[in-house]
């Protein structure tokens, strides 16, 4: 079957799950490349709702509202995972093109699924354990220590659905409350780092360079590119673990690799296959960002360069602080924005379009520069800025680059 195009363009029809921040970026990326996209939005408020001309509001659950978001459409894409796999196979069954397909998306949307193959292709990942009793956990603390991190299979992010537990008081409540749980290990980590890969259908691949990201509260905080201090055998080994895990589980898309980085190597926490927060630096630090990386791959165009553009790019996360807060009184947010601009002219803002509240992921900063400190001095200073209206761009660098 000849693949949809738009009659008004004669290009390609994406049709992106979700309405978030990701979606919009990747709106952002679709204009250059002469692209349609569109997009089933919660509701008109939504990130990517703002900014898009083909909004569908609907319920990423309802079959239905899956049906007419894919009618017409060249490829099904995802702003998040949290789609019921078995939507999406029904989707494909009746001819719909799904990237990543719901056999590779699955893994990313269910932790247990994810560690049962990893197991089974040898790769590393933490100890673990699939936990249905008390006496599941408990046992399997005897082996590894308490304590011990308990995940809801399906659901969570941003530190959503995990619990840290240091005694099996608390683990009846949890198995009451959710039902089978994932127990990990609490891994001993030097850092969190991130790999990231592209993969066409036809299994062309492209790697950016392994990248540090700093995790406050459960939520990406800071991302620096590249790792600091990581060994090129090191960082080699986590890109190719990347492109290994993509070709196994048929990604087409972006695949992010989540990591923790020990002192005996690397281990796979986690799986994200669409852009990712730890990408966002991409977007002006690498010659091809993640988003338009994402629709050339779901296209199965060819791939573009990855190459960093500057020696060191630092993003920081804008997440909602005392500017957030009902009672804040100090300058709005234009106000912020006009002064950051005045403030640091080479900082540059990617604002979501969000109501904001404490804690919520609301936009991101990415600054360049030839000395990574510098730069995360530069980036934190404005993401503070934004968030709580302080002024202070002397933060120290928390890393010895050597380490």
């Amino acid at each position: 079957m000849p693949a949809a195009l738009d009659p008004r363009t004669g290009l390609p029809v994406v049709a992106v799950v979700g309405g978030g921040q990701l979606a919009r970026m990747m709106q952002q990326a679709a204009i250059a490349l002469g692209q349609s996209l569109r997009v089933l939005s919660a509701g008109p408020e939504e990130s990517a709702a703002l900014v898009s001309a083909d909004v569908r509001i609907g319920d990423h659950r309802d079959l239905g509202d899956l049906r007419a978001l894919a009618e017409g459409a060249t490829v099904v894409t995802f702003d998040h995972e949290h789609v019921p796999t078995e939507h999406l196979r029904t989707l494909v069954a009746e001819g719909t093109r799904v990237a990543p397909g719901p056999e590779a998306l699955v893994h990313a949307q269910d932790k247990l699924v994810l560690r049962r193959a990893l197991r089974e292709a040898g790769e590393p990942q933490p100890a673990w354990v699939e936990a249905h009793t008390v006496h599941d956990v408990t046992a399997f603390a005897d082996e590894v220590g308490w304590p011990v991190v308990l995940k809801t299979p399906r659901g969570g992010y941003d530190g959503k659905g995990v619990f840290v537990v240091h005694g099996p008081d608390a683990v009846a409540e949890l198995l009451e409350r959710h039902g089978t749980l994932l127990a990990e290990e609490r891994v001993r980590m030097v850092r969190e780092l991130s790999a990231q890969v592209a993969r066409s259908p036809f299994g062309q691949v492209a790697v950016w360079p392994v990248v540090e990201t700093v995790q406050r509260d459960g939520v990406c905080a800071e991302v620096y590119a590249p790792a600091p201090g990581l060994s090129d055998e090191l960082a080699t080994a986590a890109q190719e673990l990347a492109v290994r895990i993509a070709d196994r589980l048929g990604v087409v898309g972006m695949l992010a690799v989540e990591l923790f980085q020990t002192a005996d190597g690397v281990l796979v926490n986690e799986l994200a296959m669409r852009p990712h927060n730890s990408g966002h630096w991409t977007i002006e630090g690498a010659r091809t960002g993640q988003f338009e990386q994402h629709l050339r791959a779901v296209l199965d165009y060819p791939l573009g360069s990855t190459e960093m553009v500057a020696p060191a790019v630092v993003m920081a996360n804008v997440l909602g602080g005392a500017a957030a807060r009902e009672d804040w009184s100090g300058p709005a947010l234009d106000e912020r924005i006009h002064h950051l601009m005045a403030h640091w002219p080479d900082v540059k803002l990617h604002w979501y379009g969000k109501t904001q509240r404490p804690g919520r992921k609301l936009g991101h900063v990415t600054a360049l520069g030839a000395d990574l400190a510098e730069a995360r001095a530069r980036a934190v200073a404005a993401a503070r800025y934004l968030a709580d209206g302080v002024v202070d761009p002397a933060f120290a660098f928390p890393h010895d680059p050597e380490h």
